[in-house]
């Protein structure tokens, strides 16, 4: 019987540490909820994303494979949303929200906008919604970006710029509000 007293009292001290521990402030998120967006004109561009941090790995080329999808961010999809038709790489981006996708290479970065922007990572991606592809080159840095961060820049009253940066790789491309 006194093992299975000794037991019993060590289970609530146990289930009691868990509740002191718990009541403790809740730990920052690996991948924290951002967002970055620009007025330019009446357009209004808008990036979501999950900002997952380098944490001593080697993103490019491990733990992210090169020529495959990645959903831009961490758990669900980037999304990026505008309310005025957007002209990227010669081609038209008509108003409306999107899954910004990549795929990523030593060479050249394939940015990919998909139709299908509510999802889990790229769990539902499928290049048959792809509106729009084009391809990136990406610059390299010395410098280490600890966590993803995305930017929208104005450049005149028409245009701006678009970049992401994140371990030591860095993409960016301009576009033009076309309406």
């Amino acid at each position: 019987m006194a093992c299975n007293q000794e037991k019993k009292e060590t289970k609530t001290i146990l289930e009691n540490s868990k509740t002191e521990t718990t009541s403790q402030s809740p730990k920052k998120p690996l991948s924290p909820h951002t967002s970055t967006m620009v007025m330019i004109d009446d357009a209004h561009i808008h990036i979501e994303y999950s900002s997952p941090g380098v944490r001593d790995r080697i993103v490019f080329g491990g733990l992210l494979p090169y020529d495959a999808v990645w959903q831009a961010g961490a758990h669900m999809a980037t999304w990026i949303e505008t309310n005025k038709d957007l002209k990227m790489d010669g081609k038209k981006l008509k108003a409306g929200k999107y899954g910004f996708f990549v795929i990523p290479n030593k060479e050249e970065w394939t940015i990919i906008f998909n139709t299908n922007w509510d999802q889990h990572g790229k769990d539902e991606y499928d290049e048959k919604e792809d509106v729009l592809r084009f391809k990136v080159i990406p610059k390299i840095s010395e410098d280490i970006q600890e966590h993803l961060e995305y930017k929208i820049t104005k450049t005149s009253n028409t245009s701006g710029n678009i970049s992401m940066s994140w371990e030591k790789v860095a993409i960016d491309f301009p576009f033009e509000v076309t309406n």
